[in-house]
C-alpha cells in the first residue's frame, strides 16, 4: 500500500524551509519526496493535505509516562500497580500530538517499552533509562525530615533504586540498569526543584565518580542525560563527557562555552518549572520549599536558554511531563521561541536535532526517501507555534495512521 500526501507544504527537517510538496510512504518507510502537487507520483492512496503541511514526527527528550503531576498526596495515595495503567493513558496522549518517539527518563520500565514495541498499547517510540541515579541526599533521595522516604516513583523489580555513593557503587548501578534494559543513563549532577532537601545550585557527584559512569555507559553502548540545574553540575557533566544537560537553569557563559567545545545538547524543559507552579494553583499538594525554589528558577533558566540559543549551543526539544500534563507537550515549542529561536529551528529542535542526540537519526527525524514513516499532517501558519496541539489533524507512526481523521 502507497500512500501520497500531496496538495500541501512540506517542512522536512533537514533545515531547508518549508515548500511545497509531495511526500509518498510505502509501509513504514518514506519511498519518494517530490515538488509540486505530486500528480506525477504513483500511489493507492491520497492524503490532500488542503493547505497544510506535512512534517516529521515529533520528538520529546525528556517524559516521565508513570506519573502525571507531582501532587505529593495524590502519589502516597495511588495504589502501586496504577502508573503503569496511567502511562497508557500517558503514551495515547503524547503520540495524539504527533510525538512519535519519546525519551524517558525515569520512571517506565521494559514492560512498559515492550508493550509499545509489540502493539499491545499505543504509544511514541521510546528510549528508557529506567532509574535516574542519585548521590544519597541527592535529588533522587525521597528521605523527608520526618525520617520517612517518599519514593515518587517507587523501587520495583524491574525499577531498581538509583541511590550510589563512590565509584565502585557507580560501576554496578549502571551495569544493573542496563540488565534491567536503560536505553540510556540518566544521572543527577545536581540537586532540583521537585526535591525537598536539596538545592539546585549545588552540583552532586564528583568528577571520578562521573568518570566511571560514563566509563560504563560508553562500553556498553549506551549515552548519558544529566539533570543539571547547578552551574558546576553542568560544567562537571559536560568535562565527563555526558552527551545532554537537561534542564540547565543556571547555565552561565563559561557553560556555555564548555558545552559549545564539547558538542554537549542541551533539553531546557521549560515547560517545568511553570508547571510545578500550575499545579500548586490548582491546589496540589506540594512542599513549601519547592514553591519557592520553582519561583525562584523560572526566570533565571529562561535567561540562560536564551543566552545558548543565541550562542549557537544544540538543542533538542524535551518538556519533563510528568511534572505537568502529558498531552501539552508542543507548548515548549512556543516558549522555546519566547526565548529567542525562530519557529523553523524550534520544528528542527524537535525532529532532525533530537534525532541527532538520541542518535537515531539515520532512521527518522527528517522527511528522506528510507527514513521511518512518521509524520505529522499539521494546520496552520508554520511560522507559529502557539497553539500547535490544537492544529495536529493527523499522526502516521511506523506507516499507519494513529491519529487524526480522514483528509
Amino acid at each position: 500500500m502507497r500512500t501520497l500526501f500531496a496538495n500541501g507544504s512540506v517542512f522536512d527537517g533537514t533545515g531547508a524551509p518549508a515548500a511545497r510538496g509531495a511526500v509518498v510512504i510505502e509501509g513504514d518507510r518514506i519511498v519518494g519526496v517530490g515538488q509540486g502537487n505530486g500528480d506525477e507520483m504513483d500511489a493507492d492512496v491520497r492524503v490532500d493535505l488542503a493547505g497544510a503541511a506535512v512534517v516529521p514526527g515529533f520528538f520529546d527528550c525528556h517524559t516521565h509516562v508513570t506519573v502525571s503531576g507531582f501532587d505529593y498526596m495524590s502519589l502516597l495515595q495511588r495504589p502501586f500497580s496504577f502508573q503503569f495503567y496511567e502511562a497508557v493513558e500517558n503514551l495515547r496522549r503524547t503520540l495524539d500530538i504527533g510525538i512519535t518517539t519519546i525519551r524517558d527518563a525515569h520512571g517506565a520500565d521494559l514492560g512498559v517499552q515492550q508493550a509499545v514495541e509489540r502493539g499491545m498499547i499505543p504509544g511514541p517510540h521510546m528510549q528508557i533509562s529506567v532509574t535516574a541515579i542519585s548521590q544519597t541526599g541527592g535529588h533522587g533521595d525521597g528521605w523527608m525530615a520526618s525520617g520517612n522516604c517518599i519514593e515518587m516513583m517507587p523501587t520495583h523489580p524491574g525499577r531498581p533504586s538509583g541511590i550510589v555513593d563512590g565509584p565502585d557503587e557507580m560501576r554496578r548501578k549502571v551495569r544493573e540498569l542496563i540488565r534491567a534494559g536503560a536505553d540510556v543513563i540518566k544521572v543527577f549532577t545536581s540537586g532540583g526543584v521537585l526535591s525537598p532537601r536539596d538545592d539546585p545550585r549545588h552540583a552532586h557527584f564528583r568528577d571520578v565518580e562521573l568518570a566511571v559512569l560514563v566509563e560504563e555507559a560508553t562500553a556498553a553502548g549506551r549515552f548519558v542525560m544529566a539533570h543539571a540545574q547547578g552551574v558546576d553540575g553542568i560544567k562537571n557533566a559536560v568535562r565527563a563527557g555526558i552527551r545532554s544537560i537537561e534542564h540547565g537553569v543556571y547555565l552561565d557563559d563559561e557553560g556555555i562555552s564548555l558545552m559549545l567545545e564539547h558538542g554537549t545538547w542541551l533539553v531546557p524543559t521549560l515547560s517545568a518549572p511553570a508547571a510545578v507552579l500550575e499545579l500548586v494553583s490548582a491546589g496540589g499538594q506540594v512542599p513549601a520549599v519547592v514553591i519557592e525554589k520553582a519561583h525562584a528558577v523560572i526566570d533565571v533558566h529562561r535567561r540562560a536558554v536564551t543566552r545558548a540559543i543565541e550562542a549557537g549551543v544544540k538543542i533538542a526539544m524535551g518538556t519533563d511531563s510528568g511534572v505537568g500534563p502529558h498531552g501539552q507537550n508542543l507548548h515548549e515549542l512556543d516558549l522555546m521561541t519566547q526565548c529567542g529561536m525562530s519557529p523553523a529551528q524550534a520544528l528542527i529542535s524537535t525532529t532532525s536535532e533530537a534525532a541527532r542526540l538520541l542518535g537515531v537519526d539515520d532512521d527518522r527525524g527528517t522527511i528522506e526517501p528510507g527514513k521511518r514513516a512518521d509524520l505529522v499532517v499539521l494546520g496552520g501558519s508554520l511560522d507559529d507555534m502557539t497553539g500547535l496541539s490544537d492544529r495536529v489533524l493527523q499522526v502516521w507512526k511506523d506507516g499507519q495512521r494513529v491519529a487524526g481523521k480522514d483528509r
